[in-house]
């Protein structure tokens, strides 16, 4: 077990690697001359040059690559053009938003979506069944900033519950902070919320047709324990998988959530630097949520192997 667990860690370095030269490279495949887009309409050829000499371009694209994964290494994600500021600092100044919306959404999105899919699986083609997917499917055809809007609307504008735009820190109180993520975190879990619930469904109904379920219900076994100890245990794999994929659509869905309802976080930034031609800044960012999705997708497969000594691959 210990060498699979190794073998999985040491297979994350080729990946970061590729992901490293890949998000290096979007400074390099950018169209037209960035250096020219970032210095304006305006600029001197001077001032061009410049700019290409502060962002490596007048130097070997190799050499410039290897330099830059040194100073990743050192903790070091560079300087941002526009405000001068490290992109570590500034990354840090944005996490505690974004952080918090995910994990909100994560904790709404399996707290609804888990005893869903189950239900339904239990109540496999009846009323209940059919109506909690009706829901998957709306929300997971429905885009994020349609619901997002609708949701704002409703319980803000209308309503007055929630408030509209911006994030409270957790400094300022768990009241105000919580309630700043409410509306964005149950607009970015609707997605989330669909597909764990049809996995969720789908791996329970398998499940609920093994022999052993059976012995059990003939045993006497009560139908929560069932559901909830013999039948999800076992169906938990898929569920696992599925959790942790979703995690690209936490990180992608953050970015539009934190548009739509003003909250300064990880996405508002990598919009603005996208808007600004700010290539430190993006490069820092996507490097970031590259980084979390690689390790999550590692965690899944550590609990792979915690679920199920067996495997070996």
């Amino acid at each position: 077990m210990s060498s699979v667990v190794l073998r999985r860690i040491l297979s994350t370095i080729p990946v970061m690697g590729v992901v490293a030269l890949f998000v290096f490279s979007l400074l390099y495949v950018a169209p037209g001359d960035p250096a020219a887009v970032i210095a304006g309409d305006q600029a001197s050829p001077e001032d061009v040059e410049k700019i290409r000499a502060g962002l490596g371009l007048d130097r070997p694209y190799l050499i410039r690559f290897f330099e830059w994964v040194g100073q990743i290494l050192s903790g070091d994600l560079g300087t941002s053009i526009f405000t001068n500021m490290p992109v570590t600092t500034m990354i840090a100044q944005r996490v505690e938003p974004t952080l918090s919306l995910m994990i909100v959404t994560l904790i709404i999105a399996v707290g609804v979506a888990v005893p869903m899919g189950v239900v339904a699986a239990w109540k496999a083609d009846t009323w209940v069944d059919r109506s909690a997917m009706a829901f998957a499917v709306f929300g997971f055809s429905t885009p994020v900033f349609v619901v997002g809007y609708l949701i704002a609307y409703v319980f803000a504008l209308k309503l007055g519950w929630f408030p509209v735009q911006g994030y409270k820190p957790i400094s300022a109180g768990v009241g105000p902070w919580i309630q700043s993520l409410i509306l964005p975190s149950v607009t970015l879990a609707l997605v989330y919320i669909a597909l764990i619930a049809r996995i969720t469904r789908a791996a329970m109904l398998d499940v609920l047709g093994q022999d052993y379920i059976r012995t059990a219900k003939a045993k006497g076994v009560g139908q929560r324990r069932i559901l909830f100890v013999h039948g999800l245990k076992n169906a938990a794999v898929p569920i696992v998988t599925v959790i942790g994929i979703g995690v690209a659509l936490l990180i992608g869905g953050a970015v539009v959530t934190e548009s739509v309802f003003a909250i300064p976080g990880l996405g508002r930034l990598v919009v603005d630097a996208i808007l600004r031609r700010d290539y430190p800044v993006i490069q820092g960012v996507v490097l970031l949520f590259s980084f979390v999705y690689v390790l999550v997708n590692l965690a899944v497969d550590l609990v792979y192997v915690w679920v199920d000594p067996r495997i070996r691959y």
